[in-house]
């Protein structure tokens, strides 16, 4: 059962700019194990605060299929990036759709670890495209946006349908 309920798109607050968080409280740790236990209960790989409707810069990431590696990236920023390439993509806030999308195979990234030290890391392949896309909806993109104009329309018809239909 998860904790909160993951907003989809059209939900206004997908597309909301998130707060920097300025102090690792008690509600952001708690925050951040409820966002781990929503992602793992819908199996996803990665949340961001706002799919939940936080507008906070957080993102949870998990990409072990054991679900053993979490990573909480608190005000994450890309700082270094290398060799884009081309992968399928799906997004809890799109259930049911995956797209090919580019992204950087190889990412360096600044972040608070829930402990509140800086942290570096670089991020590689699957783990590299889980992390840019959690920090893509804190800045108010969408998987959708890397999309060509037609394919993005022809993905709001299907959603317009499936609201419609109470399928959404």
């Amino acid at each position: 059962m998860s904790k909160f309920e993951i907003r989809k798109y059209g939900d206004p607050i997908l597309r909301k700019k998130t707060q920097h968080i300025c102090e690792i409280t008690e509600y952001i740790k708690n925050l951040c194990n409820d966002m781990l236990e929503t992602m793992y209960s819908v199996s996803g790989v990665g949340l961001a605060a706002p799919q939940i409707g936080v507008s906070l810069r957080l993102c949870v990431v998990d990409v072990d299929p054991n679900k053993e590696s979490p990573f909480i990236l608190i005000n994450p920023k890309i700082i270094g990036t290398e060799n884009k390439v081309e992968g399928q993509e799906g997004c809890l806030s799109f259930p049911g759709f995956y797209e090919k999308v580019k992204r950087f195979e190889s990412i360096e990234i600044e972040f608070l670890s829930i402990d509140g030290l800086l942290t570096r890391l670089k991020a590689k392949n699957y783990f590299a495209r889980a992390v840019q896309h959690e920090v893509d909806h804190l800045d108010c993109k969408l998987f959708i946006d890397y999309l060509p104009d037609w394919k993005k329309r022809m993905l709001e018809k299907e959603i317009r349908k499936r609201k419609k239909m109470a399928n959404w």
